[in-house]
């Protein structure tokens, strides 16, 4: 079976997906920037925009789409490295569960990859720690804590492993490169904020990991 092929199928169509989903969204949002209709506020001395709650919901609706893609991109990756696991005739047996079962599945398919195969993730030349993260996003968005807030956060447990996400967004990547290292006391740990340009990257990375994969001898 062609592997990356059908990979890249998927992470074709979750790109796709997330701009035209996206794509009446970011519309209304600059609409509303641009005060064109039906988005034209009249004459009061608020500063805020009276189409703040719609260019909210607008913003809502983009983050939970890009939750979804999220979900889709890490599960889709998952299954690529689960459909090698098949191609390859060797299955992660008992001795690895433990690995699976404590540190997650991207850390099980290191230990599998590099014990079998010899084959080190970290050779790689894309950037595993956003390959890695995307499970970690991935199930902060699946195991959401509150009814009262739909943007999932990143835990305690995850900052320890990375101090400096990637899915935040501007304001809170700039509080971290101000804060020292060895100082990162998140008052309320950060919301996971998805772009379109973050999608890309992903997507980017999960297909540039694949290709050096099946460029390597196993």
């Amino acid at each position: 079976m062609d592997v990356r092929y059908f990979l890249g199928e998927r992470l074709a169509f979750i790109q796709q997906l997330y701009v035209n989903c996206c794509a009446p969204f970011v519309d209304r949002q600059r609409k509303i920037d641009a005060e064109e209709e039906p988005y034209i506020p009249l004459y009061n001395e608020d500063p805020d925009s009276p189409f703040l709650s719609e260019w909210l919901e607008a913003e809502d609706s983009i983050q939970v789409i890009g939750y979804t893609c999220v979900s889709m991109l890490s599960a889709s990756f998952h299954l690529y490295l689960k459909s090698w696991e098949v191609e390859l005739g060797v299955p992660v047996d008992a001795g690895y569960k433990s690995i699976f079962k404590n540190h997650g599945w991207f850390n099980g398919y290191k230990h599998y990859f590099r014990a079998q195969f010899g084959v080190i993730f970290e050779e790689c030349p894309c950037d595993i720690g956003l390959l890695e993260e995307l499970t970690l996003a991935r199930n902060r968005v699946q195991h959401l804590e509150t009814i009262s807030n739909q943007y999932p956060r990143y835990s305690e447990q995850d900052l320890q492993k990375m101090p400096s996400p990637y899915f935040i967004n501007d304001a809170q990547r700039s509080m971290v490169a101000a804060m020292a290292e060895g100082e990162r006391d998140w008052l309320l740990p950060p919301v996971i904020h998805v772009t379109e340009e973050k999608i890309f990257a992903a997507i980017s990375e999960i297909a540039r990991f694949a290709k050096w994969l099946e460029e390597t001898d196993h």
